[in-house]
């Protein structure tokens, strides 16, 4: 599509957020915002992330190449002394713009526990919870999640992990999707509390996700829905809600999602 002004990046609109740019630059962005649906949704999101990103991904520090990770972390501005709480929110606001474009290279971004969203959770499930995965999910590619399937002692490890944290008792049997690759389980939190994410590769459509929270609402048949570009399907029991996200039609979503219902034992 033709536009007649550049689309800001997201270190720009990351600036633009933490109220840095100049008023000139600021006014500029505020117009295009008003103007182009997809910024003003990726202004929302940036918004919304509160992420600790810094301390989650050092592990990663020595697999990512240097040059690209260099250039990401000069876009984070030393502070002198003790950070304040709306200088820490901006930093990592900002390590997020530049975490979210280099996932367009395949630097796989999410080996580690942190932290997304804050708020409450809704005691129909019905939409908070999923709508901050959802934002998550968005960001993989099938280079986020390339390389070998992990052998099943390595998955029965990660998924003892979300066992302990969950009340669960997982098993890669349990949790394998027909014809899709698990990649990794993962233990991040959400508004506190502990969420499960179960990563897989599928070969016609890309990632795919079981995410798993615990939950003191009703249980609930599974529902379908659509987030940012992704079927959703959606359930609970009186212990935990699940939901399965990914690329695929939703005809096979809702099968898959079937057959995970009746394949993990505590439902």
């Amino acid at each position: 599509m033709n536009t007649k002004y550049t689309i800001p990046s997201d270190e720009d609109l990351t600036a633009f957020i933490d109220g840095e740019l100049t008023v000139e630059e600021t006014a500029r962005i505020e117009a295009i915002v008003q103007q182009d649906e997809r910024v003003a949704e990726r202004l929302e999101f940036l918004a919304r992330a509160s992420l600790p990103f810094e301390q989650a991904f050092a592990p990663l520090l020595s697999e990512a190449p240097r040059e690209k990770l260099e250039a990401m972390l000069a876009t984070i501005p030393a502070r002198e002394g003790t950070r304040s709480a709306s200088a820490s929110a901006a930093t990592r606001r900002r390590f997020l713009g530049a975490l979210a474009a280099s996932l367009v290279t395949g630097i796989a971004i999410d080996r580690a526990a942190i932290g997304i969203g804050s708020g409450s959770l809704p005691k129909d499930e019905n939409s908070e919870w999923r709508a901050v995965v959802a934002d998550y999910i968005s960001l993989y590619t099938a280079e986020t999640l390339a390389g070998p399937v992990p052998r099943r002692q390595e998955q029965a490890a990660q998924l003892a992990g979300l066992d302990e944290k969950l009340g669960l008792s997982l098993s890669p049997e349990a949790v394998s999707l027909p014809g899709i690759d698990f990649k990794r389980a993962l233990l991040l939190q959400y508004d506190g509390k502990p969420l499960a994410q179960i990563a897989y590769l599928d070969p016609e459509t890309g990632p795919m996700a079981l995410c798993i929270v615990r939950s003191d609402g009703d249980p609930k048949a599974p529902d379908l829905e659509s987030r940012k570009g992704m079927n959703v399907v959606y359930w609970s029991n009186a212990t935990h809600a699940f939901m399965l996200i990914g690329h695929a039609a939703a005809d096979r979503m809702t099968v898959i999602a079937e057959g995970v219902t009746n394949s993990i034992n505590y439902l």
